[in-house]
Order: structure tokens, then C-alpha cells, then sequence
């Protein structure tokens, strides 16, 4: 079975692999004990490190030895694995290894799709590449002796198959899926010996795919464990080996090694072992004999005497090219000089943008006297999700304004008053982060040194220096935002909403004061949101750091210990994971049915600490199987416990204060941190003899996001809003089909939110924010008695203090000069300001004219991941503001991942600045943003080895235009999405296809070209015409039905396979033979021109197609285009109409349907001609029909098929018609058969050896597959489903054998 595995390659039938797979796989579950791995100690010996690698991403991995395994397991090759203790399962080959290994780290593929690709590249990589990489290795290495020519002739086959790999890689980060792979390890392993030894610098700027994925791979962390830092080849030199240290080599050359090789090679070798070294010996004998041969010829040409050959421009990489042409700000670009030869995003991106905002194309007012002038069209009204004022933008941002700008786009351009509102938030807990953090770093001091009011002006000025570099990317990706309209949370208009929204929620009771628990951040002094917890998994016990700790603090742990019953000496035992807050506890409780308790009823524990005496409670949150079924109960500090205490009426003692720091607690524990209190209670219990175990227990842990603080639940006396009435409100909304969101799966966790609402804590203690218009009220009359903080009644919201004094005489009837205020400190949430915005942005409370046109908005784009905080809360305050739903729509786009699935994090170092995608930026680049970011030293050192990893190389530049293209084409509903940025590159090689249809057209179109008054149908339109109008309208239809429907992949799929596989891969090259002879005759001349106007609207319709997703490329195209005479000459793109199917209705199924026929023989033709190397060689083409239908079709196509197949003549040949001599034939299709003349134009003897071997090779096959189906224990042994398989295979093999004989028997003719 191993052997099968070890030599199944790429011709192997899928299903047959995985019986193989699925035994290797199987054996897993069958061994229990420790696995021993038995590799080569050479440290080239690339199949061992294959095994060493897999191994490495094993969840337990394998013991690997060196030693020479025990004579009883009779190993002759490594790796070796050696499953269980007894070792009576033995895997052999780095194949088998390798797949067992990498399958227990699920590296091996995600489906029986990628698990069958996984295969086909360790196929790949053992019979392709290894033999030839060893081939140019090892004579270096002092393995196999030094022959030039064969040397060199290698040297050019591996770049060969590299140059393969190199065009797989070109659109991937990985050769299987969006992760690495077995596929990855085995291909990296076999390419080792090449980019250590052989493959020089020139030799890697050739093949940058290849080079990229190899340190992708080679610094993943399992790699770097075993193979250390890799040093690349500078000059391909022998290499001085270490004594003793030979390479082992693959088995294509293992004949050639000494005898030192490999030490499996002194042992007596069998029979097949034998046959199979021979074969091999064979093998390499005629590689060498091919090689020679293939040298002979290239120096017989080079004695052949000079024929004058046109000299070929040299090829020119896609490089940087910047527009040089001095242009004002706001001024329109020069488009009158010719374009580049090439695509580059520098030189397309510059001045587009100040144009646009000059002109005002982003206003809606923009071809109108008034935004609230009628417009049949309709409005579109969109509100930028606030970024955070703190910094920088990253992917996940860039998909939002991607996303949102293409939809503002595709609507303006539908005609309707559309508005795109930008704004940025304030941030309240990060702004201030960051600048406590800033004011530290440059002047040592804390804000409390400051004081709050010069705080707050330090924070204006970071905001006045920093805040705008949000709005410079936005401005880089392209963002059609009306500017004019940008608003930032903290702006005075904004501030008088939300302090007029919190004065009429209060006054109408819906925010009222209370004491409950909250997340609390001591690092911070502030309550936080949920969404600034992370909840962080332990397994068992961990340390963990904490700000303001020397030493880390343990977690992860279930501490048990007893209290003592009251008046005797009985105990009942409690555990818990924080065991400090024992101090706190006021109370023990169990379940009321739970028969070990029922004594207890009304007894008492005793605190060992102090004389509190505590009942035991009966409680049915009690989980009667967890522990001991007895549960401690400290109400002040856990979110159950709080909620029995309130059931049982029990004692809230508040045992931390707002630093951390223990209060109401016994000596010696007061005053003490709270995790040094942890220490030292347990140790007093200890010494009480009150302590019981301590074990693992697999906990969360809540981890403050802006601090890393440990979150500890705290009671506070807070600001809350009863969101129960407006959270039915909301739910309803969405019930009753007035409020949509999209797509539905998100409905569940909608109505789970608004269904179980909690009340919402809006107080938040910090200084930079909206500060509470809330006033404590102090009477200085003795008739009125004290007030305490959480008594509502004594606090008034007002405009201003006298506002609120008034209101304050008023609630206690007394005169004003009684009253006192004391404004609270606190300020409010930022989601606060973030729920109202889409109406405070256009001036409510006050009824502007933005407010009566723009409100309610149309849509809400935003991120699944804030549907509660963000989303539900807009709707929320905007139904009890201002009677009205803030949008009718809600679309949900997924939540960007890295290449490996991971959360962008800044201390992974997988947070992209979506600029550093545009412009690209060096590894060192990245480096020097982390150093100049706010992350601890050791965060920082992390995520440079992530950024290693994934960047090996940088970034490379891809330009504005190909990230929104691959942010689109990856945004499918209901998933995230894994982005690799190395992919995005290949979306501008699309801008570059782009680029030079454009250039060839406007080079067919001529400088006199007149393009008709509107896009139509002249009636003239040859096939290819008429067809590529049809797809043109096809892709129209598809792009708006994808805009509709937010299916953003269906748009730039149908933009993409329009553009390159339809316009440039067909009908350019169908018109081009029509353009070369348009001067021949009057028809030629009439038939060039119905080709320039449907070329012309291709290009023109097109460009306006990809505009919204490709705003730069896009205008940079269609300016350089010549205009009907119904369009203004000056205006942008994004101001004409999209395509819309009420104008391009030529969409033919019959039409599309002939050319698809017509492709299908296409690409028969194509493959028989690569199958006989016809690289410039045109043959005759015979196409047999089966009816006259179809050979009237031929002849209608017969020059779009001759051209596309790069045929010498086209003839259709009826069904009873004879065919030539000489031809090569293939199915097409079950109406027509290819018949290609090969006559005189291949070496028909060399053709028939190769196809006589290929004959004998399976009848080989055959004959030994019916040797084993012949047995007489087959049929009962071996399983049914692989009887079929074996049936098929043979079935296969017949047909295969079959159309050898027929075509030795047709070359024989020839001959």
C-alpha cells in the first residue's frame, strides 16, 4: 500500500487515491502508543525534512530519530514512521510520511477537491521537480560527477518547471486553498536544493511567484523549527561538504550515489528493488541522451549561416511610471499625450481626484439647482460608518469604503440626488489612550498632572495634527464623499445632539441613574462596552501579563475550599477561579432539590476573615454536577452572583476600589492589589487549614482591548437607557418587513439581541468625550434631606446649569439660590454619539433642508460585527427621536481576515494600512511603522515575525483600482474573508490587460474615427460582432442585477470575464485580420467600419461597466476615448449613465449559443496542436458535422475559427464526405470532429516510437490488472467499490489503448 502511495502520480484516477489516502489516514485511529520518525541526520535531505516539517504541525508530534532503527522493523529507506509501541504498522517514503503526518495537522486539505490537488503537487514534486533539482544539485555537491552539458541542459529543464510553478502560484499565496499545505511543505522541500545551490539572484527575478511563496513558506515558524534560517544561492559554485555528509538522493538517481549515500543501501536488496533502480538508471540515461541531442542541435544552428530576423522588443516588467505633467490642484489631467506603454497605478491615480472634487461630482447638488428640487429618479442618501479619529484605516476599513463607494457610484451614475456623508469618530477610550500614552513618551507626564481641561486641549491638538490622515486614505481609495458635509462627533453641531438626546431620553425616563455592575478597566479608571472585551480561552493554567505586575499572573486555575458551618464542625467546600473575591462573599448557595443540603436550611457558614456570618441560599442557577454542588456567592463582584443577591436580598460588599486596589476587607488583605490578594489569601486559607485543591480549569478570561487590563465586574452608580420598549420597537420593525437586512442569516442574531435586550450603560469615566448634562442636586434646606449618587431623583439634565437649576427648584420646590449643582464628571459612550448620527449630521433638533431631503437615509453598509453596538442602536434612537427608521436597508458585509483566517490585530502584525497595498512598501517599511507604534516592545518583536512570515519581500505596489476590484471579488455574503494581499496584485496585471485592449483599439479606431450618435444595432454586424454584442449585454444585465442584490463577486465576475475572456481573448483577435486588410476593397472598408463602432461601444460601455468598482482606470480610459455627439466632451465618466438593459437589449441566447460551439472546437483544435508541439505552425483543419446545419454554422464561423486557432484553412467536411490523409483526430462534440493535416509538418517515425511505447506501457497495465481480478479469492477479498474502480480503471485503459493503436495505424499511413 505504500508503495501505491509513494508512486501514484499525476495520471493516477482521483478515487483510487483516496483509498490510499483514506488507509493512511485510518491508521491514526489504530495507534494509541508513541510514534517513532526515522529520518536521514544530512541536513540537505529534503525527503527527511519533508517528514520533519509535517510533523511539526501535528498536534502530538512524532519522537524523530537519527539512530539506525532496529534490524526487526526492517526499514530500507527514510523518513520511516514506526506507529505504536510494538511497531507492527510501518510507514515508508516521504510520500506516506508526509500525507500520515500532515493529515493529523489537518494539512492536507479541506474537501476531497483539495485533498485530490494536495496529491497531484506531492506528485508533482517527486516526479517532476526532485529529479531535475538533483540533476544540477548534487554535481555541486560532489554527489554525482560534473558533466557540463548536462549540468547546463538541467539547469534550463528546472527553470522550465519552475517557470510552471510560477504560473500556478501567480494568483495564490498558497499552491492548495487559502492555507498551507502538504502540498506547500513537499514542493518546498523538493525546490530547497535549487534556492540554496542553483538558483542565482537572475534566476529569482524570474520567478518572483515562486521566490515569494518560497520564503512565504520557509519562514513559517513550523519551517524555521527545522530548517533554521535559509541563506539563498549568490553564485552557483560547488560546494565543500562536511566530512561525512552526503546527500541522500531520490530514487531517478540513487544508482548513481556511493555506497557512503545512504546506509539502507549496504543492505541485500530485493528483486524489485533491483528492477525499479534499473528503470530508473534508464531513465536518467535517456534524460541525459534528450539533453544532449537538444544541445547538438542549438550549436548547429548557431554554425548555420545568419538569416535577418526582426529584432524583438525587449520585454519590459510592469514597472512605476508617475505623471510628470505640472497640474494645479483642481485642474483637469493632460490626456492629449499618448499613453504609456503600460499600466501603472502612479501614473493613472494622480489628479483624477482633485478634479472630481472640483467639479463637484460628489455633491449631490451637482446638475441641480437645489438638493430638494424633485427628481423622478429618486434619492440615495448613505452614511459613512464613523472610522475612529485615533489613526489609520486598515483592510477591513478599505472593504467598508470599497463597498459604499461603489454603490454611490453606481447610483449617482443611475441619475439620482445620491450623498455619501462622510464623518469620523471621536473615539473616546482610544483618543485617550493614545494620548496619555504620547504624553508620557515625550513629557513624562499623566493627564491627572495636566488637569482635565489642558488635557482636552492636548487631545484637540493630536486630533488637529493627526486626525486627517483618515480622511487623506479615504481621498487614496477613491471615496466620492461630499466633503463639504464631513462631520466629526466632537463638532459643536454634533455635541448639541446628543446633549439635546440624552436631555429628552432623561426627561422622558428612558435614561435613568442606577448602581449595577459593569466591565471595568482599572488601568483605564472607566467602564467599557462589550465590545472592547476580549475574551480570551485558557485550557487549564496560564500566566498571564498584567499592566502595573512585575511578574505574570496565573489563570486558568479552580481553587477549592471550605466553609465552616456555624455552631459545629461540619463544612461545605466551594471552588472558584478568583479566589480573592472571597472577601466579598456574602452568601453560599445550592440547588433547592439537591439531597446533600437539604440540613442546611436556614444554618449559616462563617467567614473565615471576619465575624460575618452567611447564609446558605437555595437557588436554582446552581449546577447540582459542577464541583461540589455548593457555589460561593459574592454579589458586588459576578454578573450571577449579582443577580442572586438581588433574588435573595443578600449584602453587597464592594471589596475593590476603582484602581484595583482591596477596601472593606480585614487586615492584612487591605489596601493590597488585588492579585497580590490573590496569592495571599489562598495562602491564609492554607494556614487555616481551610484549603482544599487547586487544579486546571478551562476558563475565559476578559482581556480590556485598548488596555490588556484584566476586566473586573465592579458596581458603579451609572447612566443607563431602558432599551426594552425600543428594543421591541426595533425588533418589530424588521418582523413587519419596514426595516431589511441583508443578508438574512443575520435576522437570528437580530431578533436574539432585540428579543433579550439588556439596558444599556452609556457613563463612561473618562474626560475626552460629550460630558453628561447631568447635575447632582445638593438643597441647602433642611427641610429637604440629602440625596445619595444613585438616587435619580436627585439629578437634573440641562442645556446649561441654570437650565437644570431651574428644573432642580422646580422638582423641589424651593428657590434657586438654595440649590447646588455638580455636573457629572462621567461623559458618554461614544456609541451614544455614533446612535444618533445619521440625523445629527444634518442639524437635528433643528428641521434643515439636508434633514427633510436626506433623512430617512436609503442604506446602512456597515460590518456584521458591530450589528448590535452600531446598528441596532441607530435604529433604536432614531425610531424614538425622531419617529422615523434611520435607513430602509441594511447590508452586512463580512469581517476581513488574513491569508490564514486570523482577525487583523496589530500585535500579529496583520493590520494593513490599505495605502501601504496601493503604493507599496518594503518589509523594513513595515517594520518601522511597528516601531513607531504605541505596542510593547515584546508586542512589537511578534509582530515583526508575523509580518516576516507573511511578507517576506514587502508588499508590492497594486494601486487603488485592483484593491477595490479584489475587496469586491472577495466580499460574498455569509462568510468572511480570507484575503491574501499577494493576490490582489494579480487585479492589477487586469488593469494592465485593460490598458492595452484600449491602446489597441484606439490604434484600430484611428484618429478620424466618429462613433455613432447612440449605441445600436446597424444591422451590418458580422458574427463576431453581433456575439460580442450579446455578451456585451449580458455583462450589463449581470452587473446591475449584482448591484441590486449586493452580490458584489456576480459584478466583478461578469466586469472580469467580460473585459479579458470575451472582448480581448476573442473578439480582438477576431477584428484583427478584419483591420489588416479594411483597405483591400469597398466591402473590407464596410466591414472594418461596423467592426470600429461595435469595438467602440465595447470599450465605451465597458469602461462605464467598471467605473464604480475602477474609478481611476476607468476615467484615465475613457477620457482618451472619442465621445457621441450626445455626450458633454468634458465630463467624467462618473457623471454619465450606467448601461442599463432598456438600451443594450441584443442579448442573443442563440447567438451565444453558436459561439460557444464554435469555441468548443476552438479549443479541441488548440489541444491537438499542443499535443503535436504546433507552436508556429499552421495545419489545415478538417471539421467533419454531422448535419448540414452544422456545416453551414462552420462556414458562418470559419474565419473567427481559423484566426482563434491559428489555423492555415478552415473546411467543413458533411458527415458522408471523406477527410485527408494525414490528420490527427479529436471530438469536439457530438456534432463535429477535428481533423488537423499533420502531414509533413511532425517527425511521424519519432511519433510512432512514442505512441508504440505508450501502447506497450499499457498493456502492461492491463495485463497485470487482469492478473488480479482473475484471482480466485478477488471477488471476496477485495471491497465492491474498488472492484468497480478497478473495472473502471481497466475500462479506461482499453479506450486508452484503442485511440493509441488507431493513431499508430493513421501515422503508419502517413508514413
Amino acid at each position: 500500500m505504500c508503495a501505491r502511495l509513494h508512486h501514484t502520480d499525476l495520471t493516477t484516477p482521483p478515487t483510487t487515491v483516496f483509498i490510499c489516502i483514506t488507509y493512511v489516514t485510518s491508521l491514526s485511529s489504530s495507534f494509541k502508543g508513541m510514534a517513532s520518525l526515522y529520518v536521514s541526520p544530512h541536513p540537505d535531505d529534503f525527503r527527511s525534512l519533508l517528514a520533519l516539517i509535517a510533523a511539526e504541525f501535528c498536534p502530538s508530534p512524532p519522537r524523530a530519530l537519527t539512530d539506525e532503527p532496529p534490524a526487526s522493523l526492517a526499514l530500507h529507506s527514510c523518513p520511516s514512521l514506526v506507529l505504536g509501541d510494538g511497531g507492527s504498522e510501518v510507514l515508508s517514503g516521504a510520500s506516506a510520511v508526509g500525507w500520515y503526518l500532515a493529515s493529523q495537522g489537518k494539512r492536507t486539505g479541506l474537501d476531497t477537491k483539495q485533498q485530490s490537488q494536495v496529491w497531484q503537487w506531492l506528485s508533482f514534486a517527486d516526479n517532476e521537480l526532485t529529479p531535475v533539482a538533483c540533476a544540477v544539485v548534487f554535481p555541486l555537491l560532489g554527489v554525482l560527477g560534473v558533466d557540463k552539458k548536462l549540468q547546463q541542459s538541467s539547469h534550463a529543464e528546472m527553470i522550465r518547471i519552475l517557470k510552471v510553478l510560477d504560473k500556478n502560484l501567480e494568483p495564490k499565496t498558497f499552491l492548495v486553498g487559502e492555507s498551507l499545505t502538504l502540498a506547500d511543505i513537499a514542493m518546498t522541500t523538493a525546490a530547497l536544493l535549487p534556492f540554496k545551490y542553483a538558483l542565482e539572484a537572475s534566476d529569482r527575478e524570474a520567478l518572483t511567484n515562486v521566490t515569494r511563496w518560497f520564503l512565504t513558506c520557509v519562514n513559517q515558524p513550523q519551517f524555521v523549527k527545522v530548517l533554521g534560517q535559509i541563506s539563498l544561492c549568490e553564485k552557483m559554485v560547488p560546494v565543500i561538504s562536511k566530512p561525512g555528509a552526503a546527500p541522500v538522493p531520490p530514487p531517478a538517481v540513487a544508482s548513481k550515489t556511493s555506497p557512503t549515500a545512504d546506509a539502507a543501501d549496504e543492505k541485500p536488496k530485493t528483486e524489485a528493488q533491483l528492477k525499479k533502480e534499473a528503470k530508473n538508471r534508464e531513465k536518467l540515461e535517456k534524460f541525459q541522451k534528450k539533453k544532449e541531442m537538444e544541445e547538438k542541435k542549438k550549436q548547429e544552428k548557431k554554425l548555420a549561416p545568419p538569416t535577418e530576423k526582426k529584432a524583438k522588443p525587449e520585454k519590459k516588467e510592469l514597472g512605476t511610471i508617475s505623471y510628470d505633467v505640472p497640474t494645479p490642484p483642481g485642474e483637469k489631467k493632460d490626456v492629449l499625450r499618448p499613453l504609456p506603454d503600460s499600466y501603472s497605478p502612479q501614473y493613472v491615480e494622480a489628479a483624477w481626484y482633485p478634479w472630481w472634487e472640483k467639479q463637484g461630482y460628489f455633491k449631490p447638488e451637482h446638475g441641480r439647482k437645489s438638493v430638494s428640487e424633485p427628481n423622478p429618479r429618486g434619492v440615495f442618501m448613505m452614511c459613512i460608518p464613523p472610522p475612529n479619529v485615533t489613526g489609520s484605516l486598515h483592510l477591513g476599513h478599505a472593504l467598508t469604503n470599497a463597498i459604499q463607494d461603489c454603490l454611490t457610484r453606481w447610483h449617482r451614475m443611475r441619475g439620482e440626488t445620491t450623498l455619501w456623508n462622510p464623518g469620523c469618530d471621536h473615539a473616546g477610550i482610544a483618543t485617550q489612550v493614545v494620548v496619555e500614552k504620547k504624553l508620557m513618551r515625550e513629557r513624562g507626564m499623566s493627564r491627572h498632572d495636566l488637569g482635565r481641561d489642558q488635557f482636552i486641549q492636548e487631545v484637540w491638538k493630536w486630533k488637529n495634527e493627526k486626525g486627517d490622515r483618515i480622511y487623506h486614505q479615504l481621498k487614496k481609495l477613491g471615496s466620492s464623499l461630499d466633503w463639504d458635509r464631513a462631520c466629526f462627533t466632537m463638532d459643536p453641531k454634533l455635541s448639541y445632539a446628543v446633549q439635546e438626546a440624552f436631555i429628552r431620553l432623561h426627561e422622558d425616563g428612558v435614561i435613568y441613574r442606577s448602581k449595577r455592575l459593569v466591565n471595568w478597566s482599572c488601568t483605564l479608571n472607566s467602564a467599557i462596552s462589550d465590545i472592547e472585551v476580549d475574551k480570551r480561552e485558557l485550557t487549564g493554567r496560564t500566566l498571564l501579563p498584567v499592566p502595573g505586575y512585575k511578574d505574570k499572573v496565573e489563570f486558568g486555575v479552580l481553587v477549592s475550599f471550605a466553609y465552616k458551618i456555624e455552631g459545629s464542625d461540619e463544612e461545605v467546600i466551594v471552588a472558584t477561579t478568583r479566589i480573592e473575591t472571597m472577601l466579598g462573599d456574602t452568601a453560599v448557595a445550592v440547588h433547592p432539590a439537591d439531597p446533600r443540603y437539604q440540613h442546611l436550611k436556614g444554618k449559616m457558614v462563617v467567614h473565615p476573615f471576619c465575624d460575618r456570618k452567611m447564609p446558605v441560599v437555595f437557588d436554582d442557577f446552581v449546577d447540582v454536577s459542577f464541583g461540589t454542588g455548593a457555589v460561593k456567592i459574592t454579589p458586588a463582584h459576578d454578573q450571577n452572583d449579582y443577580e442572586v443577591g438581588n433574588r435573595h436580598n443578600l449584602a453587597f460588599i464592594n471589596i475593590m476600589d476603582e484602581n484595583g486596589l482591596l477596601i472593606n476587607v480585614p487586615p492584612p488583605f487591605l489596601g493590597m492589589k488585588r492579585f497580590e490578594a490573590r496569592k495571599a489569601v489562598l495562602q491564609a486559607l492554607k494556614d487555616l487549614g481551610q484549603f482544599k485543591e487547586i487544579k486546571d480549569n478551562p476558563m475565559v478570561v476578559p482581556v480590556c482591548s485598548r488596555s490588556k487590563d484584566i476586566v473586573e465586574p465592579l458596581l458603579k452608580p451609572q447612566w443607563y437607557v431602558d432599551c426594552a420598549d425600543m428594543g421591541k420597537q426595533a425588533a418589530d420593525a424588521v418582523r413587519e418587513g419596514r426595516l431589511k437586512i441583508i443578508p438574512d442569516h443575520h435576522l437570528k442574531t437580530w431578533f436574539n439581541w432585540m428579543d433579550n435586550i439588556r439596558d444599556w450603560c452609556i457613563s463612561r469615566q473618562l474626560w475626552w468625550g460629550h460630558r453628561i448634562p447631568a447635575y447632582f442636586v445638593t438643597v441647602n434646606d433642611p427641610s429637604v434631606k440629602p440625596g445619595e449618587d444613585m438616587d435619580g431623583h436627585y439629578w437634573v439634565s440641562g442645556r446649561t446649569e441654570d437650565e437644570a437649576k431651574e428644573k432642580a427648584a422646580k422638582r423641589f420646590n424651593i428657590s434657586t439660590d438654595k440649590i447646588t449643582l455638580r455636573q457629572d464628571e462621567d461623559v458618554l459612550d461614544t456609541w451614544f454619539s455614533s446612535g444618533i448620527f445619521p440625523f445629527s449630521i444634518f442639524g437635528w433638533p433643528n428641521e434643515t433642508q439636508d434633514l427633510s431631503v436626506f433623512y430617512p437615509g436609503t442604506l446602512l453598509e456597515t460590518g456584521h460585527d458591530i450589528l448590535f453596538f452600531w446598528v441596532a442602536r441607530m435604529v433604536m434612537m432614531g425610531l424614538k427621536l425622531t419617529g422615523q427608521l434611520p435607513f430602509k436597508e441594511v447590508y452586512l458585509h463580512a469581517v476581513v481576515r488574513d491569508a490564514h483566517g486570523r482577525k487583523m490585530s496589530k500585535s500579529l502584525g496583520n493590520v494593513i494600512d490599505p495605502l501601504d497595498v496601493i503604493t507599496g512598501i518594503s518589509l523594513e517599511g513595515l517594520y518601522a511603522q511597528l516601531n513607531d507604534s504605541n505596542l510593547d516592545p515584546v508586542e512589537v518583536e511578534k509582530a515583526k515575525q508575523g509580518q516576516k512570515s507573511d511578507y517576506p519581500s514587502g508588499i508590492p505596489e497594486c494601486g487603488t483600482d485592483a484593491l477595490r476590484f479584489a475587496l469586491c471579488a472577495y466580499t460574498s455574503q455569509g462568510r468572511d474573508i480570507n484575503l491574501d494581499v499577494n493576490r490582489i496584485l494579480g487585479y492589477r496585471h487586469f488593469c494592465n490587460k485593460l490598458w492595452n485592449a484600449v491602446k489597441f483599439a484606439m490604434r484600430s479606431l484611428g484618429d478620424s474615427f466618429v462613433p455613432s450618435e447612440k449605441a445600436q444595432l446597424s444591422g451590418q454586424e458580422g458574427v463576431s460582432d453581433r456575439w460580442v454584442l450579446s455578451r456585451l449585454c449580458a455583462a450589463v444585465g449581470l452587473c446591475n442585477a449584482g448591484f441590486q442584490a449586493y452580490d458584489f463577486p456576480a459584478i466583478t465576475t461578469a466586469i472580469y470575464n467580460f473585459w479579458l475572456y470575451e472582448l480581448c481573448d476573442v473578439y480582438l483577435e477576431c477584428v484583427k485580420p478584419v483591420f489588416s486588410r479594411a483597405e483591400e476593397d469597398s466591402v473590407s472598408q464596410s466591414q472594418a467600419a461596423v467592426c470600429r463602432q461595435t469595438l467602440y461601444t465595447c470599450l465605451e460601455t465597458g469602461l462605464r461597466l467598471l467605473a464604480p468598482i475602477m474609478p481611476f482606470v476607468g476615467e484615465e480610459l475613457y477620457q482618451r476615448l472619442p465621445r457621441r455627439q450626445s455626450q458633454d466632451a468634458s465630463a467624467s465618466i462618473h457623471v454619465t449613465s450606467y448601461p442599463e438593459t432598456a438600451e443594450f437589449c441584443w442579448h442573443s441566447e442563440e447567438v451565444d449559443r453558436q459561439m460557444d460551439f464554435v469555441m468548443t472546437v476552438v479549443r479541441t483544435i488548440r489541444s491537438l496542436r499542443a499535443d503535436y508541439n504546433l507552436t508556429k505552425t499552421r495545419a489545415d483543419c478538417y471539421l467533419q458535422c454531422i448535419d448540414s446545419e452544422t456545416v453551414t454554422l462552420v462556414e458562418q464561423y470559419s474565419l473567427q475559427i481559423q484566426t482563434l486557432s491559428l489555423s492555415q484553412t478552415v473546411q467543413p467536411v458533411p458527415a458522408t464526405g471523406a477527410v485527408p490523409e494525414g490528420c490527427a483526430v479529436a471530438i469536439a462534440s457530438d456534432r463535429c470532429t477535428v481533423n488537423l493535416m499533420l502531414k509533413g509538418l511532425i517527425d511521424l517515425e519519432k511519433e510512432v516510437a512514442k505512441l508504440t511505447v505508450k501502447k506497450g506501457e499499457l498493456e502492461k497495465q492491463m495485463e497485470k490488472l487482469r492478473e488480479r481480478m482473475e484471482k480466485s479469492d478477488y471477488k471476496e477479498k477485495v471491497p465492491v467499490k474498488v472492484q468497480e474502480l478497478d473495472a473502471e480503471k481497466l475500462r479506461q485503459s482499453q479506450t486508452e489503448l484503442e485511440k493509441a493503436k488507431e493513431a499508430i495505424d493513421n501515422f503508419m499511413r502517413m508514413m
